[in-house]
């Protein structure tokens, strides 16, 4: 980019125009995306209450959505760099609200666990999506910011949703439905909505744009070309294949599975921690369980502002990454009591929130522009697998113990071990030449 000043000036005020008309729509996006991903763990003790489920099936119920998620990430990113973003994110939406809205009719465990594997077919691809999107339309430099910004999303899915769930839990009786199925009925209405919102209003790149003059989309891709052009200094278009080659990419993958791990951790077994140390009611736990998602809201906004601020990626990542385990470590060591299990939650949340904008401004800015869609989407299939082992295993390790003490151990291990990675981290822009 340019170093005149002017240029600059003009160029940040282009950007935060750009980040008004984007990030709020994907932030509501993402949380109508999120809150359908995590309710069950708001309806959990319903469903084993009514339906006769166990720790293990409902914890297996809980991670198996992220084995469909893995194995079609990849193949939904491709779809969207050939059929454009607007078709390919309202698809997504509307077909996994229409999803979670059938989860109101689960009567055994074999349709529980279809419909969770189902949901995360119908879903992949968003997150990883909407982060190459967000490649188009921002230059490296500014990608912390809006990758966190969007990203507040998880958190505040929880702050909202945590509430508003205890509140739809106690709508037993209303039309011969039980509180649980208004809960899935309700919270998938958004998506669809939304998704139609966006097949007919969101532009596929900064191209399409009907709220950009010329100027400023010339201006946009001036900054983002000359930025990358100085990360990447390779005129050889790479075959984005090789992106399943790249040791790298693999090595990211890794540090990303064991960030995710602790993340549901906190989304699908936080309402229960909870209410085995409190035994209150919907709505009391409820509100108790927005205040770790609260705090993860702000640590995740401040630590990317400042990532950016600094253009420092791997100190953040490796601190939000300790802070995390030493959450959980907390929370641990006494889940029965509410004051540490509530302290060290809210600590865990704030660490593994944190990490989230810096982690994925670090890879599009490493990745070449041709494999950042299906190393972005590679990254990210592999990492949430690590949704599929934490519940699963921490509903086993539930229905043997009796407590949640050892599955925050499980979360306090994976954090520190994804520091540890982050610790031998090089940064190094990854090639995959045609070689």
């Amino acid at each position: 980019m340019s170093e005149t000043a002017p240029f600059n000036a003009l160029t940040n005020k282009l950007l935060i125009k750009v980040s008004w008309r984007l990030i709020p729509l994907l932030f509501c996006s993402y949380i109508c995306a999120y809150l359908d991903r995590i309710n069950i763990g708001f309806a959990s003790k319903n469903l084993k209450e009514e339906l006769n489920f166990s720790d293990s099936v409902y914890g297996l119920g809980a991670g198996i959505f992220f084995l469909g998620y893995a194995l079609f990430e990849i193949p939904s990113n491709v779809i969207m760099e050939k059929v454009g973003a607007r078709r390919w994110i309202a698809r997504i939406m509307i077909s996994w609200g229409l999803i979670s809205a059938a989860m109101a009719f689960v009567n055994s465990s074999t349709t529980f666990y279809i419909l969770r594997f189902s949901l995360g077919i119908a879903e992949a691809g968003f997150f990883p999506g909407i982060i190459l999107y967000l490649t188009y339309w921002f230059p490296p430099s500014h990608r912390g910011k809006s990758i966190s910004r969007f990203m507040t999303a998880i958190p505040l899915s929880g702050l909202i949703g945590a509430p508003l769930s205890g509140a739809l839990l106690n709508m037993d009786g209303i039309a011969t439905l039980h509180g649980w199925q208004w809960l899935f009925i309700l919270e998938a209405l958004p998506s669809v909505l939304m998704g139609v919102y966006i097949f007919c209003f969101l532009p596929d790149n900064p191209e399409d744009a009907k709220w950009l003059n010329a100027h400023e989309k010339a201006i946009i891709s001036k900054a983002i070309i000359e930025e990358e052009s100085k990360i990447h200094s390779s005129s050889i278009k790479p075959n984005p294949y090789l992106a399943f080659f790249s040791l790298p990419v693999w090595y990211m993958a890794l540090i990303y599975f064991f960030q995710v791990t602790g993340l549901y951790g906190i989304g699908l077994w936080l309402p229960d921690l909870l209410r085995s140390a409190t035994h209150l009611g919907n709505i009391q736990t409820g509100f108790l369980t927005a205040i770790p998602f609260l705090a993860g809201a702000i640590s995740m906004a401040i630590w990317g502002w400042n990532s950016d601020r600094l253009k420092e990626r791997k100190w953040h990542l490796l601190l939000g990454n300790l802070l995390g385990s030493m959450g959980f470590v907390i929370a641990g060591l006494n889940p029965e009591s509410l004051a540490m299990a509530l302290v060290g939650i809210t600590i865990a949340s704030m660490g593994v929130h944190a990490t989230f904008g810096p982690f994925w401004a670090l890879k599009t800015t490493l990745l070449a522009p041709g494999i950042a869609a299906i190393g972005i989407a590679l990254i990210n299939s592999i990492g949430n697998l690590g949704g599929f082992m934490g519940p699963s295993i921490t509903g086993f390790l539930k229905e043997k113990t009796g407590s949640l003490s050892w599955g925050l151990i499980l979360y306090a291990s994976t954090s520190f071990l994804a520091a540890f990675l982050i610790f031998f981290l090089k940064l190094k822009p990854i090639k995959a030449d045609r070689s």
